[in-house]
């Protein structure tokens, strides 16, 4: 009986999955296939010989790869920059969208949401190109306005103690305008006779921010905030790629950089392979627990 009502649903509904079909085979061929090759970890990969007939050598990529001098520098770099980015992601947006919630002209306020929302939609090749100019230590009008109130240039993109901040201001330059439409869709869903009988009782804006306002942001803000673990690891490829030299490798090398040099510039695909595997296990466990959190403290289920 079972299989008869089966039967007849897939009659009913064959057009929908075969609309279906292309993304799912894009999938599997971009997203599953390329999974097997994370067989290269346990070999001494030579590309001339194959997967197939590369010599097995177990563990050995991984324990050459834990052992070079700067692997715990490029772990600590991925961790630092990730964790100020998800923070900055955290705190931007919802200052941000408070302020603009205050505002009563919907035309001003509709403009600054344009404006502070455009970034998101343009990659970091036009960007990089952007804070190049911007920050360029003899031209850039930062450090011109620097040294109109007396300050030496600094050269931002080049100063390994300044890159990383540099790299975490600009990904919240470039992504807190979207995160901030998500925080005003929950501010919405506030009451305002709350506002209304704090003002009465003589609540000022900050103490209706703090126990109105913020709280009716619970909830989403603890979602994203959890869910955000899952991307702790990462720490922007394109972004650093793009802006990074080897002047600034000692606080800007991160795990995506150091695999594509380890990878494609040296050869050393095993050894690369071994690193992203690594990296993607405990990015999966990272995500297990930000869904769990989720779930636990904003009801949140994927599944």
């Amino acid at each position: 009986m079972g299989g008869i009502i089966l039967k007849k649903l897939f009659k009913q509904e064959w057009p929908l999955h075969l609309m279906v079909l292309p993304g799912l085979l894009i999938i599997l061929v971009f997203q599953y296939v390329p999974m097997f090759g994370v067989v290269m970890a346990f070999q001494n990969y030579i590309p001339a010989k194959g997967i197939l007939d590369s010599k097995w050598v177990g563990l050995d990529n991984f324990e050459y790869v834990l052992s070079l001098p700067n692997t715990s520098k490029v772990l600590w770099n991925t961790i630092f920059i990730a964790s100020m980015k998800v923070i900055m992601g955290l705190i931007a947006p919802i200052v941000t969208a408070l302020l603009l919630n205050e505002i009563g002209k919907q035309l001003f306020k509709r403009g600054v949401q344009t404006l502070i929302y455009i970034p998101h939609f343009l990659s970091w090749v036009i960007l990089g190109g952007i804070l190049i100019d911007v920050l360029s230590p003899s031209q850039g009008i930062v450090n011109q306005v620097l040294s109109f109130v007396g300050i030496n240039p600094i050269y931002f993109l080049g100063d390994k103690e300044w890159f990383p901040y540099v790299m975490v201001l600009s990904d919240t330059w470039k992504e807190f305008g979207f995160s901030t439409i998500v925080y005003l869709a929950a501010l919405t869903g506030i009451n305002p006779n709350l506002y209304e009988a704090a003002s009465i009782d003589g609540a000022g804006y900050l103490r209706k921010t703090w126990n109105i306002t913020l709280p009716g942001m619970r909830m989403i803000i603890v979602l994203l905030a959890t869910l955000s673990l899952g991307s702790i690891l990462n720490a922007g490829f394109e972004q650093i790629f793009i802006l990074y030299s080897p002047q600034v490798y000692e606080t800007g090398d991160i795990i995506d950089t150091l695999v594509y040099r380890m990878g494609l510039v040296s050869a050393q695909y095993s050894n690369a392979t071994a690193v992203g595997l690594m990296r993607s296990v405990v990015s999966l466990v990272l995500i297990s627990l930000s869904y769990w959190l989720s779930y636990r403290y904003a009801n949140y289920r994927i599944f």
